[in-house]
């Protein structure tokens, strides 16, 4: 990230040190993210080999330089080695490994505004990282692999400025044996076999942050679900096809459905992948997302789950927080998003579901602000449901023609960037001639749950 900082270090060497909160680390992951310098682009070339569990990689990362670096470091999972470190194509003065971090010295100091590249060299058996959400990032499957960096796990496969406001454009470049489909971020750009390994190339155009970006590895095969207006594929295994057909069987209409609410779908294509193991939770990436053999059940058990991933596209992909204290602009979107689709496909109404929770979480603990829940609590399924009950007494308020066209807007007038909550109320201050001050006071910033409006 960039920063304001520009002390010295402890060698008496001018460059970035990680700072305070106002030099730009988020205070809810105050050890990632990385100051002095902002990535453009990511180049992976990867080379996994399944039984083994081993990841040999090189990463090309274009960044331009905010401050004089004399030094600098990204994020990078100790459990990985590092063979070898270039900047601009000289090998580095020196660097250095551990507690997470990969620190570098140019053979030659990056002035303010120059554009340069790294070069890093590095492998090792990936595993997720452990930290208080549990373990995230890379994780071994009986036959396969999966990546789910939400919100710190991008660095146990990729070394990286991990930062959810640090957006970059992708190529990633799996290798793994040819038995084995590979799918990841972004389009297809071109897949080579040579002997018993295929490579696939992946192209990610549009800006991603880090804990968006994903690779998946399994015994799967592709099946072409629309081709529009959003090409949307399958990704998995054959013994789940007839099972698929059921619980997926209304993902376009989903797609219609979230186009004509949310505005354009964001990206080139959309793809679903279904992975042979069981997952506690479907896993939200950049263009797809990840479901389990146990969200497969045949039954349409876990459409609300699809409902809420696909929603993601928009808010999470396309329109990302700033700060992970801004998470309710994530989760209180995509699950007010299942709500929606509930009313749209007829199974039920979005106020009915709304205060249906609204009974729930009132019996539940009221000291959690939505707006800034605390980094112990983000992920906790209050942020989800006050979120969206947040969206639906927004949505009373001022209306549905208000309402739509304020989430088409917001969806426009960020399309690809990174967003705050104050931006959203920026965006829907046009959108009503109402004050809507009293609303944001006791739904976003109030512990105590409001009584939602009337219908």
């Amino acid at each position: 990230m960039p920063g304001k900082s520009h002390k010295r270090d402890a060698a008496g060497n001018g460059g970035p040190l990680l700072g305070d909160p106002a030099d730009g680390i988020d205070p809810y992951l105050p050890t990632n993210g990385n100051l002095g310098y902002r990535v453009s682009r990511y180049e992976l070339d990867l080379e996994y080999k399944v039984a083994s569990n081993r990841l040999a990689g090189e990463a090309t990362l274009t960044a331009t330089a905010i401050n004089h670096l004399g030094r600098f470091t990204v994020d990078l999972a100790s459990h990985l080695s590092v063979s070898k470190v270039s900047v601009n194509g000289h090998r580095a003065q020196r660097y250095s490994h551990r507690s997470g971090k990969l620190s570098i010295s140019p053979a030659h100091p990056l002035p303010p505004g120059s554009a340069f590249t790294v070069d890093i060299k590095y492998g090792g058996s990936p595993r997720p990282i452990r930290g208080p959400w549990g373990e995230v990032g890379f994780e071994e499957l009986t036959e396969g692999a999966l990546c789910a960096n939400q919100p710190n796990g991008a660095a146990s496969w990729f070394p990286c400025d991990d930062h959810p406001a640090s957006k970059a454009s992708y190529r990633i470049a799996i290798t793994t044996e040819s038995p084995y489909f590979a799918v990841a971020n972004g389009t297809l750009a071109h897949k080579r076999t040579k002997a018993a390994m295929t490579t696939w190339v992946y192209e990610q155009v549009e800006p991603m942050a880090t804990y968006l970006a994903t690779i998946s590895i399994g015994p799967y095969e592709k099946k072409q679900l629309a081709r529009k207006p959003v090409p949307i594929t399958a990704v998995l295994p054959h013994r789940l096809l007839d099972r698929f057909e059921s619980d997926f069987g209304r993902q376009t209409e989903m797609m219609d459905a979230f186009t004509d609410m949310f505005g354009p779908y964001p990206f080139p294509e959309y793809t679903v992948v279904v992975t042979d193991d069981d997952l506690e939770i479907p896993i939200e990436a950049q263009g797809m997302s990840t479901f389990g053999a146990n969200h497969c059940d045949g039954e349409r058990g876990s459409e609300r789950l699809v409902a809420h991933e696909l929603a993601h596209q928009w808010f999470g992909n396309s329109l990302t927080l700033t700060r992970w204290r801004d998470i309710w602009l994530h989760e209180g979107f995509a699950c007010y998003s299942e709500w929606l689709w509930a009313e749209r496909a007829g199974d039920d109404t979005a106020d009915a579901l709304a205060r249906s929770h609204h009974r729930r979480v009132a019996g539940q603990k009221q000291d959690l602000v939505l707006a800034d829940p605390g980094p112990s609590t983000m992920f906790d399924d209050r942020v989800y449901k006050r979120g969206a009950l947040t969206l639906h007494a927004l949505r009373l308020t001022i209306g549905d023609d208000a309402f739509f066209d304020l989430l088409r807007d917001w969806t426009h007038e960020y399309r690809y960037s990174s967003v705050t909550t104050d931006d959203f109320i920026g965006v829907a201050a046009r959108h009503t001639d109402l004050s809507l001050s009293e609303l944001w006071d006791e739904w976003l910033w109030s512990e105590p749950l409001p009584d939602l409006p009337d219908a």
